[in-house]
């Protein structure tokens, strides 16, 4: 038997149509009656990539192990529609879960929002409207090796390594921020140029120490933990990119795969966000 199910819902982000992908476990006497919501935002640098990406997602298994709910919107891309198009569309998705937690299983006190890469990053943005708007408050957030700079930091500075490289990220960050590249860019689109990281969530993240997204990764959990927030990374030697979803059967992905969920099964005993 299948551990869960998926549907496809649709709702309007800035009055148009955007698929979610809703992912929800069997029904069984091991399911919890109210379980946390995840918002899970796929990568592929805001250029590629699309919501189905979630089956080799680290979400994945947070559905099928642990009862989570996941949903994953189909946000626009910005070859199509720059900033602020996909941090809009990931947002009526987070407001989607908050106003049909009853319906979905969910524990309206335990939403949580996470992703790989740029999905990452847009959950960090995400985190910090949510918190700005005052509308939906977040309980935890796991963004995984995420986009956050569009300068060049120590690590994606000539950076030649596997999968993402300093030519690509320059490329991605020129297109996702269109008119406001190289220009006063705002936190919302790039987090790393936050100031404020009072009253964002606990976080959990790992990176690899020889791929671009290093510096930044390590830098923002520093800047939570100056502001007194709870937050780790691991960071893994020798790792390129998405070392974990090209390279899982490797005994430190285990590892570290491992390790995430540890952290997510903490976060669902300790870590709650009531909401208004």
């Amino acid at each position: 038997m299948k551990k869960y199910t998926m549907k496809k819902v649709s709702i309007l982000s800035d009055g148009k149509k955007m698929h979610l992908f809703v992912l929800q476990p069997t029904v069984n006497k091991k399911t919890p009656e109210k379980t946390p919501g995840i918002l899970w935002m796929h990568g592929g640098g805001y250029v590629k990539g699309m919501a189905k990406m979630i089956y080799i997602s680290r979400a994945m298994r947070l559905v099928k192990e642990y009862g989570a709910v996941v949903v994953t919107p189909e946000y626009r891309l910005a070859k199509k529609a720059p900033y602020p198009a996909a941090l809009r569309d990931c947002y009526a998705a987070l407001l989607y879960l908050k106003d049909h937690a009853d319906e979905l299983g969910i524990n309206r006190n335990q939403i949580m929002v996470g992703g790989e890469s740029a999905g990452g990053g847009l959950a960090v943005a995400l985190c910090m409207l949510a918190r700005d708007k005052g509308e939906v408050n977040i309980a935890y957030q796991m963004p995984l090796y995420p986009m956050l700079d569009d300068r060049d930091t120590d690590s994606s500075r000539d950076n030649h390594t596997r999968v993402w490289n300093t030519k690509r990220n320059h490329k991605a960050w020129k297109v996702y921020l269109g008119s406001l590249w190289q220009k006063d860019v705002p936190p919302y689109a790039a987090p790393a140029r936050q100031t404020n990281y009072a009253m964002l969530p606990p976080a959990y993240t790992f990176v690899g120490d020889i791929e671009p997204f290093y510096c930044e990764t390590v830098t923002y959990i520093e800047n939570l933990k100056k502001a007194g927030i709870p937050a780790t990374v691991d960071v893994y030697p020798n790792w390129f990119h998405a070392y974990d979803v090209i390279m899982p059967f490797k005994k430190m992905s285990k590892a570290a795969i491992a390790t995430f969920e540890n952290q997510f099964l903490y976060a669902v005993e300790h870590y709650f966000a009531k909401q208004k």
